[in-house]
């Protein structure tokens, strides 16, 4: 999967990988679902779980970096998490879940809160992931006078906030739009974790 991308993955060529018949494989999983979530799980389980500062926002951060660096670490993971008709399996998902949702409980937020900012995170990273890979592969010579040829249209149509922007979106590093993005979310943890308390009060 990481070498040739997850379509890679079929019976066919795991069988020949392990120098079977494809059939054979059947005897040892129901079917490539199957297998697919025992990836899923090893992977999850290379998980490297930060020590706890007692600080949530610390270690909310600390977790999502742990989370960009595992699926920079097995690009198609994006795509295969992203994908899947199931719910997740195994304990390794399930502990990197669990730390995940006690970080965020940590910070005040109801369970229903909880469970809300967890797919809020998890969609940003997930989706974070995917851009840094795509902006990663375009940066080359060609791909800066494509963004030249398109900023001289933008400016021809008269799309002023476009045209204004657009330049933040090349310079700015990755690491320090990450950041901005968890800033984002995390301000908006505090504000549903100080509305939670204020209707407990």
């Amino acid at each position: 999967m990481d070498q040739d991308g997850l379509e890679a993955v079929t019976m066919r060529r795991i069988g020949r990988e392990l120098g079977v018949e494809a059939m054979s494989l059947y005897n040892h999983v129901e079917d490539k679902d199957d297998i697919l979530a025992g990836v899923v799980e090893m992977a999850m389980g290379e998980f490297r779980f930060p020590e706890p500062s007692g600080h949530w926002e610390t270690d909310a951060r600390a977790m999502a970096y742990e989370w960009r660096r595992l699926m920079t670490l097995h690009p198609p993971l994006c795509e295969l998490l992203a994908e899947r008709h199931k719910p997740l399996e195994g304990l390794a998902a399930f502990r990197a879940m669990d730390a995940a949702l006690g970080v965020l409980r940590a910070a005040g937020l109801s369970d229903r809160d909880a469970a809300q900012a967890f797919n809020a995170m998890g969609s940003y990273i997930l989706g974070f992931v995917v851009m840094e890979q795509g902006l990663m592969l375009g940066q080359d010579e060609g791909h800066a006078r494509q963004h030249e040829h398109a900023m001289e249209g933008i400016r021809q149509a008269g799309l002023e906030n476009v045209a204004a922007v657009l330049p933040y979106f090349v310079e700015c590093a990755p690491d320090q739009q990450f950041e901005f993005g968890l800033d984002l979310i995390f301000r908006g943890v505090e504000a549903a974790a100080r509305k939670n308390a204020a209707t407990a009060n």
